[in-house]
């Protein structure tokens, strides 16, 4: 397999896993729960598997970087669209800097090993 694609394959699995268990967290009313609260834990801990297997190749700060980053970006989207939660003004200018902090990370960092 590809080692990028096994890399960005790994860190996209793990957002989209800790968003759904963020997801699950929210649902699991203060873990009171039981399967809300038990997926969510598989969720987090399948996540951080994940996370641990993009690691191999990018360094801890760019993954948990973009891993938090757009998880924040996503999970706001799931409390608007799932829970009705509102967004003010600053809050999505804030989200959008924290993407265009994602996009320079990938396209202009060495870090990230392209």
């Amino acid at each position: 397999m590809n080692p990028a694609l096994l890399t960005y394959g790994s860190l996209a699995g793990a957002i989209v896993l800790e968003v759904i268990g963020t997801t699950f967290l929210q649902q699991s009313q203060q873990f009171t729960r039981a399967l809300p609260t038990i997926l969510m834990g598989l969720c987090y801990a399948t996540a951080f598997y994940l996370l641990s297997i993009a690691l191999r190749t990018l360094p801890v700060g760019i993954a948990y970087a973009i891993w938090s980053g757009l998880g924040i970006v996503l999970i706001s989207a799931v409390g608007t669209i799932l829970f009705r939660q509102t967004l003010d003004t600053a809050a999505i200018i804030g989200l959008g800097l924290i993407i265009s902090g994602v996009v320079v990370v990938n396209v202009f960092s060495s870090s990230v090993g392209h």
